[in-house]
């Protein structure tokens, strides 16, 4: 998944959640993503142009402040 923006991304299907970790190394929790914009993310050629144009100001977000393990 390389991107210029985005480090790592993860998608939690029983919790409708994604987990993008930014190459910033802030990390935030996008809630209520449904399964199929999550598969389109990933599939994007670009993940930050997909993040900025579908997932961004679109979905809840909650901001990692340690160490949580949201499986």
């Amino acid at each position: 998944m390389p991107s210029t923006v985005i480090r790592a991304a993860h998608y939690h299907p029983e919790r409708e959640m994604l987990d993008i970790l930014f190459t910033t190394g802030r990390r935030y929790f996008y809630h209520r993503v449904p399964a199929e914009e999550a598969r389109a993310f990933r599939a994007a050629f670009s993940k930050g142009r997909y993040f900025n144009a579908h997932i961004r100001d679109r979905y809840a977000f909650t901001e990692a402040t340690g160490a949580e393990d949201p499986s």
